[in-house]
């Protein structure tokens, strides 16, 4: 089998976790990397590719059967119409665009030129992910009601120090950390249509945000309560729970998500699951029947990079499209908006 060959621009983290991912792949090859920094020399000698200093040189010299665009988040719109003049396929890594207003004209650009675009909301190829979407479509758990949800562990003094734009308006963990969490809620419960929040700083004092409370009604009719903390001494949270990056502690004990329904409930990621075995037993005076789903544990990732190997060679369709990404951003940025105007804002 011909692998697909794949370039990454952006040697950054992301970007070196892509570049592992595509060198790893029986079904896709590592082309090439695009990085006007010096320390992209050393990344480029380490996977034995070539380095371009931009997509342009990239598509003149020896244009890859797809792109992973890893780029700082500004040049999310400039890079992607680059590559969608050239029609190469590209995987755009959340979000979107910095702003809802860059992500509608991506898509229509998009529109216009037919392009491919796979958006990188990695926990979308979770196995975990997969099996909750799969026991909710079931129907065990009956009509879905309410979904709890969190985002809670603690930021170290030295992030900040180390940045100190992430203490200014425009960081914080709604626009840094919250978009994550909107695509696996729209993935449990489906399209959002409303949201309300309200934000404090009184831990840090910095001028974002540490903390945030959020409340989602779904268009379903589901009802949702979310909160987000980069300051809250906990491991409820997606990373110290999933055990997907062996770079966070995990525990085996701890839950971010619990989908409830008519029959049934299901904690997330541990895969506990109460229902009721029939319509009759439905009652607080009655015990459930409690189990646990089988499921995998493995590197998003990995199973992303796969999946757009599928894309490019137009075996399947992107799993996150670039609505889905244009939806993502446009949720984060009313949770911002109503955390200002303390207003529920409508988001579809």
């Amino acid at each position: 089998m011909t692998k697909t060959r794949i370039a990454v621009a952006g040697a950054g983290y992301i970007g070196c976790a892509h570049m592992d991912a595509a060198h790893a792949s029986s079904s896709v090859q590592l082309s090439a990397i695009v990085d006007p920094s010096p320390n992209a020399v050393a990344i480029a000698a380490k996977y034995g590719v070539p380095l371009y200093t931009s997509l342009a040189e990239l598509f003149n010299t020896d244009k890859p059967d797809g792109v992973v665009l890893a780029t700082p988040n500004q040049l999310h719109l400039t890079h992607a119409k680059e590559c969608m003049d050239e029609v190469v396929p590209m995987l755009l890594e959340k979000p979107i665009t910095v702003t809802v207003v860059e992500a509608e004209e991506l898509v229509v650009y998009q529109e216009k030129t037919r392009s491919i675009i796979l958006i990188g909301h990695h926990r979308a190829h979770s196995p975990i992910m997969a099996k909750a979407r799969e026991v909710i479509d079931s129907g065990k758990l009956g009509k879905l009601v309410a979904v709890m949800g969190s985002a809670l562990f603690v930021k170290p003094d030295h992030y900040f120090d180390d940045g100190p734009w992430r203490r200014e308006i425009g960081a914080g963990p709604i626009l840094l950390n919250m978009i994550h969490e909107v695509h696996n809620l729209r993935m449990l419960c489906g399209e959002i249509a409303s949201v309300q929040a309200m934000t404090s700083h009184a831990v840090r004092g910095f001028a974002v945000e540490d903390t945030v409370a959020i409340n989602l009604r779904f268009v379903s009719g589901c009802l949702g309560t979310f909160m987000l903390s980069d300051c809250a001494a906990s491991a409820k949270s997606w990373e110290q729970t999933s055990q997907e990056n062996t770079a966070y502690p995990s525990y085996d004990d701890e839950d971010c998500y619990t989908v409830a329904g008519t029959h049934g409930s299901l904690s997330i990621p541990t895969m506990r699951m109460k229902s009721y075995a029939k319509d009759e037993d439905r009652s607080w005076w009655k015990p459930f029947d409690i189990s646990v789903v089988d499921m995998q544990r493995s590197d998003p990732i990995a199973h992303q990079m796969e999946h757009f190997g599928k894309v490019v060679r137009g075996e399947t369709k992107p799993l996150v499209s670039a609505f889905d990404g244009m939806q993502n951003l446009k949720i984060t940025e009313a949770i911002v908006l109503s955390s200002k105007t303390g207003q529920m804002i409508q988001t579809g």
